[in-house]
């Protein structure tokens, strides 16, 4: 490319010759040029027009601005509803805790009330920044987790105590005569009625004639019957071959194959069978051999409810007669 530059005062020619890479180098160059002038302009032009207020250029500012702030409000929104929703997952999650402490609580036998007082608490205020939002959500995220295993820990122990619970509903600690005064105990005696010396295989309780007799733990009822020596007998099943017998009733309440309650009312004392007098007699059997049932009865009135099933079984070793019921 041949370029001729005149020269009108001097009156002299010029000719420049550009080859195809100068002449693509040129302009670039010119282009990038342009460039600059235009970008320079643009940015004394907005930022003139922005400070002075110029109408055209003040309303572009304003425009570009309500946008960013629009993007911004928008970013905010989405995070704040993404932290109102872990908040609510969280209430919802200390609601459960919640529930589970007070069902936990009143199976150990504490007052839910106790656990819900606030510890004191105090200090000099020392002030640190502010956490960011990344700081905000690890945060949030450790106590999701640690609440997850709070709430597997809680239903854990719910699951536990709820079974010592069952299990000691089915051991015959209650009274079976409310009030009632202990008459014969158990053991080796003189017998009543003809004198000689026999074996009182359980417990009796006199006491008025209609008198409630109590079941003194939850079971089955395996025998509704009247036997010439018990009278009118009711035997309940507790499940680990224990079992309870209650006799001399003059009334029944209960037939077999009842679920039975603890503390339920299933006969009246009466007088029927061999006996001398009103009263409750009351035996209780592990795998057929006579127990001394006042182990039962005391390890129930003396010690607390989860030492209660745990002291029960080691008081029947020694106690253990070799006399099984014909």
């Amino acid at each position: 490319m041949h370029l001729i530059i005149t020269d009108a005062w001097l009156a002299q020619s010029r000719a420049i010759y550009l080859s195809g890479t100068k002449l693509v180098v040129a302009g670039f160059v010119a282009a990038l040029a342009l460039m600059l002038v235009a970008a320079g302009m643009y940015h004394w032009v907005f930022l003139k027009g922005a400070r002075e207020g110029w109408p055209v250029i003040g309303g572009l500012v304003k425009l570009v601005v309500k946008d960013e702030f629009e993007q911004r409000d928008r970013f905010m929104r989405e995070n704040l509803d993404a932290m109102a929703k872990r908040l609510g997952e969280m209430q919802a999650k200390m609601m459960q805790l919640e529930s589970l402490g007070e069902r936990v609580s009143g199976l150990a036998g504490v007052n839910p009330s106790e656990i819900r007082t606030q510890p004191g608490r105090g200090g000099a205020l020392v002030e640190g920044r502010s956490l960011s939002m990344e700081e905000l959500q690890a945060t949030l995220a450790d106590l999701d987790k640690l609440t997850d295993q709070r709430v597997d820990l809680m239903t854990v122990m719910e699951s536990r105590l709820f079974d010592q619970k069952i299990k000691k509903m089915m051991v015959p600690t209650q009274q079976p005569v409310a009030g009632g005064a202990l008459g014969s105990a158990f053991g080796w005696r003189i017998d009543p009625l003809n004198g000689r010396s026999a074996l009182h295989t359980g417990l009796d309780f006199p006491a008025e004639p209609g008198t409630s007799i109590l079941a003194a733990a939850g079971g089955v009822v395996v025998t509704q019957e009247y036997h010439p020596a018990y009278g009118n007998m009711v035997e309940i099943d507790h499940g680990n071959d224990l079992v309870s017998r209650y006799g001399h009733a003059s009334r029944v309440m209960v037939k077999k194959g009842d679920l039975i309650k603890r503390g339920q009312k299933i006969a009246e004392v009466g007088t029927t069978g061999r006996s001398t007098g009103p009263h409750l007699h009351f035996e209780v059997m592990v795998q057929g051999v006579f127990q001394d049932p006042q182990k039962f009865l005391t390890a129930g009135q003396k010690l607390p409810a989860p030492m209660a099933l745990a002291t029960v079984p080691s008081a029947l070793g020694p106690s253990i007669q070799a006399v099984r019921p014909k």
